[in-house]
């Protein structure tokens, strides 16, 4: 069974207040987790990279070992998939970590889609956002 986990991360400014949030779902569709919270001022990326940290860090708890992330953040997926290199020092950071919590999961797969194709994720944040 591959499960699939949704990030997405935002900020309002760029860098400005910023949020992310995440979604695992089994192959029927059904939530088995969901979470969004304010990260406080940081980039769209930076919030990225939270919210795909955070999620690999719940499938890990779930102990889940084949994964599907799907971002609508091409930058971060390409960096995961080895096709860019990560120029910026905090990315780079980040980007390490999220290698070292897919590595406690398993076999992770990146897939990267439109917003409109993320939208449970996308909408969590929003929510997060509007909240703070």
């Amino acid at each position: 069974m591959t499960v699939r986990l949704y990030t997405d991360g935002g900020a309002r400014g760029n860098p400005g207040p910023a949020a992310y949030a995440y979604v695992i779902e089994d192959d029927e569709g059904e939530v088995l987790a969901q979470h969004g919270e304010t990260i406080g001022v940081a980039t769209n990326n930076v919030a990225e990279y939270r919210g795909l940290i955070a999620g690999l860090e719940r499938a890990a708890e779930l102990r889940l070992d084949r994964l599907e992330v799907i971002s609508d953040s091409e930058l971060m997926v390409k960096q995961m998939r080895g096709e860019y290199r990560v120029k910026n020092t905090a990315l780079r950071e980040l980007q390490q970590r999220a290698a070292a919590r897919a590595r406690d999961v398993g076999e992770v797969a990146y897939t990267h889609v439109r917003r409109a194709h993320n939208e449970l994720a996308d909408r969590l944040v929003n929510e997060a956002l509007d909240a703070a």
